[in-house]
């Protein structure tokens, strides 16, 4: 039915049946334990009015204070044992939460849903829900619903009690104390606290934060005298944040009046009613102080945390479900199905590739037309933003292009099965990964002879920094820390490892960026020296590397405006040559702009 679909579709029943999505198990004992703590105050009331009729009756009082006695005790015990299931049931929610946000984030073959800037605030969210920044973490929140529900669940109790007096009394306390969720939704109480509006100063906050507080800012902060700015910048945008939840959950001074009113007038009449037939004689003590407690208790179910509880809690919960369903579309790529073993084997084509990112205004890459013979070495050049980089990510089949085709040894790469082709393929991005592992780990994640790990470490020109046992981290014992440098090697012999296991395209994107301009011709050329039987594709800004290899393409505005080896290019006197002339200037200069000399053997 619409109207039950629409229901479960709503963030708070989202939430509850994560619950039991969750643990099921755990989540049933949540829900009993949960109803018998709402009852209990209403049966206490009972037991009450039992033992001051007993005494009224001069009867034995004995059944009446064992009612009392064990209700009580229930109470007690179990308020620990709930708080117990709840904080342990949160944590299992969380963990549910970010296996399937881990599933969503790695199912998809390309990483386009990584990068799509319309699922930044969902990721956001689904991402550091538990880390306290956004809200509390979800076993609080787990808590903080069933606190809020045992009251709901009392006031319930407690009105039914009250069908035993007569039948309008509890539908009018209930109509009364119900309608305030439906007043002070009108007073905008209700309003969504997680708008775009409210995560976009989420977001700046959580930046802001983290500039503060994580090592890669701290030396800037301190040298250009940030520190007061950045913590006034936080302050300011934590204030916003809070402002604007604020106005979100505020109570306008009418729909209070409002409540007090509908409220007051329902419990006049039930209350009126109830000390009339005690006067008239038609009830007893024992059963005016039952209803008159269970009138108390209605007042539970008012408007109250539970709202505002439920909108914090159920926000990962409804993010990680959306990320799951648009991430799957928004990475995922042709699921070709040829082999690649061995591949590339004659040459690599783009064919009058475009490509765009999502919800880029511009492309990137505007009609590539590119051959690359199998077994030789391209570099690719060019500005900042000409899609150098775009390529690299084409070849490692991160993205498909938008149109044209590129095809190796005459097979559209969309045909290939991804996982085959990666299997051949092998690279060093600018921001590779740094594994908190040791350097075995390092340079062969998935295994390798150590005979295959020394040699590419070699080749890397890494020896010496580290034993294959060492963690590359000081965190662990033994552990030790790297260089900038000192790690790109590492990476570089990462890639030099699976090229003697097998991969044959060898994607170098920036590699040795913090190396000088010596070691990093020193490392070039032991690369080609390990992979001169594989492609190998270089993406650099230094041409004093770029020189060495076989061909040179230079791309601008998405395009190959030219294409040739050094000495061709350099002939030629085009884009290449006043590239290559300006940055060889500065290296033949032998005293800068004040008349000071160049130390020439640094």
């Amino acid at each position: 039915m619409p109207v039950l679909t629409g229901a479960a579709e709503r963030p708070e029943w989202r939430f509850f049946a994560a619950l039991s999505k969750a643990d099921r198990p755990l989540a049933t004992a949540w829900w009993i334990v949960l109803v018998l703590r709402g009852v209990l105050p209403a049966a206490f009331a009972i037991a009450t009015g039992v033992v001051i009729a007993e005494v009224q009756q001069h009867r034995s009082t004995t059944p009446g204070l064992a009612a009392v006695g064990v209700t009580f005790i229930l109470v007690q015990v179990l308020a620990p044992i709930h708080q117990a299931i709840s904080q342990n049931l949160g944590q299992r929610v969380s963990a549910w939460l970010y296996d399937r946000l881990t599933d969503a984030t790695v199912a998809p073959a390309g990483i386009a849903h990584l990068e799509d800037p319309t699922l930044t605030d969902d990721l956001t969210v689904a991402r550091e829900f538990d880390a306290g920044m956004t809200g509390p973490p979800m076993f609080l929140n787990v808590e903080f619903a069933a606190t809020g529900l045992l009251d709901l669940i009392t006031g319930v109790a407690s009105a039914a009690v009250l069908f035993g007096y007569t039948w309008w009394a509890p539908l009018l306390l209930v109509a009364g104390w119900g309608a305030t969720h439906w007043l002070l939704r009108e007073s905008s109480v209700w309003r969504d606290r997680n708008t775009d509006e409210v995560r976009q100063a989420q977001r700046e906050a959580d930046y802001v934060y983290r500039l503060a507080v994580d090592p890669p800012a701290a030396k800037e902060l301190r040298l250009f005298g940030l520190v007061g700015w950045t913590v006034e910048r936080f302050v300011a945008r934590r204030r916003q944040l809070f402002d604007l939840q604020y106005r979100a959950t505020r109570l306008r001074e009418r729909p209070v009046l409002w409540c007090l009113l509908v409220v007051l007038m329902a419990n006049a009449v039930v209350f009126v009613a109830l000390a009339l037939d005690a006067v008239d004689g038609h009830l007893t003590l024992g059963r005016v102080v039952v209803f008159a407690q269970a009138a108390v208790g209605a007042s539970l179910i008012a408007f109250g945390g539970l709202n505002w509880v439920l909108d914090g809690a159920a926000a990962p919960v409804v993010a990680v479900l959306k990320l799951e369903k648009a991430m799957a579309p928004a990475g995922e790529l042709s699921r070709g199905r040829t082999p690649a073993a061995g591949w590339p084997a004659r040459e690599i084509r783009f064919d009058s590739v475009t490509f765009a990112y999502p919800h880029a205004p511009a492309q990137v890459l505007s009609g590539i037309d590119l051959t690359i013979p199998a077994g030789s070495s391209l570099a690719i050049v060019g500005v900042n933003g000409a899609g150098k980089t775009t390529l690299a990510k084409l070849l490692c089949r991160l993205y498909d292009p938008t149109g044209g085709r590129i095809e190796v040894d005459g097979i559209d790469l969309r045909d290939v099965e991804v996982d085959s082709w990666r299997r051949q393929v092998t690279a060093v991005f600018q921001d590779f990964i740094r594994f908190e592992l040791s350097l075995r780990d390092n340079v062969a994640p998935e295994g390798a002879p150590d005979d295959v790990v020394r040699r590419a470490v070699a080749h890397a020109g890494a020896e010496g920094l580290a034993d294959l046992d060492t963690p590359l981290a000081k965190a662990y014992a033994g552990g030790t820390d790297l260089s900038g440098g000192q790690w790109q090697r590492v990476a570089l012999a990462r890639a030099l490892c699976a090229v003697e296991l097998g991969a044959r395209l060898v994607l170098l994107d920036e590699p040795t960026a913090q190396l000088d301009v010596r070691g990093e011709a020193a490392i070039f050329e032991r690369v080609l020296a390990a992979t001169r039987d594989v492609t190998t594709v270089l993406v650099s800004h230094r041409f004093s590397t770029v020189r060495h290899a076989d061909r040179i393409c230079v791309v601008e505005h998405g395009r190959v405006v030219e294409l040739g080896s050094h000495d061709e290019l350099m002939a030629h006197g085009g884009r290449y040559r006043t590239m290559f002339d300006l940055q060889a200037r500065r290296f033949q200069a032998t005293q800068d702009e004040e008349g000071q000399l160049y130390d020439l053997l640094t």
